[in-house]
């Protein structure tokens, strides 16, 4: 197989000038299987999230956070304090990124590291006051770009989507890859 046959060949991009139309296929027929409609859910999602961690990361340019941080600060404002390892599961990161991503925004004074009491080698990783509010920043700047969509969807809409998606994450955390 060449570099660019596979599942892993990278398929072009459509020009961002000229929109692609994302409405679901009628395509569909008597045999299409729910392995063919997760496709295209797939092929749906990744282009949802590069769009917007483009956008996040254009609109804050006065925080400067990059993705990677931002993801670490909005755990740390959900959850309290938590280990390296905590934020890797809970983003199915690896340990290795999220350290980096902790050593940026702690050298930034945006998070500190305090003993923990109940692992001696490894720290929770705890929200400073300028890391909370930089992250707090961020998240208002997001809410009000996102008002601009949010008359487009319904209620319903959202907590169906939060549902199925919620619920793929799950099972594939118990998907065996050979």
């Amino acid at each position: 197989m060449g570099e660019t046959d596979g599942p892993s060949a990278q398929l072009p991009t459509p020009p961002e000038s000229k929109p692609a139309d994302h409405r679901p296929a009628d395509h569909r027929t008597a045999d299409s299987r729910p392995t063919d409609r997760l496709t295209e859910v797939f092929d749906l999602v990744g282009p949802l999230y590069r769009r917007a961690q483009r956008k996040v990361e254009q609109d804050v340019p006065a925080e400067g956070l990059s993705v990677g941080v931002r993801a670490v600060l909005t755990l740390l404002r959900e959850h309290g304090p938590l280990t390296v390892p905590q934020m890797g599961r809970e983003q199915a990161l690896s340990r290795q990124f999220v350290q980096r991503m902790v050593n940026e925004a702690t050298a930034r004074g945006l998070t500190e590291s305090v003993p923990n009491p109940t692992h001696k080698r490894s720290s929770l990783i705890r929200l400073t006051e300028p890391g909370r509010a930089a992250v707090t920043a961020v998240l208002d700047r997001e809410r009000a770009m996102l008002r601009q969509v949010d008359g487009d969807l319904t209620d319903a809409e959202i907590d169906t989507c939060l549902r199925v998606l919620t619920r793929l994450l799950d099972l594939l955390d118990n998907v065996d890859v050979d």
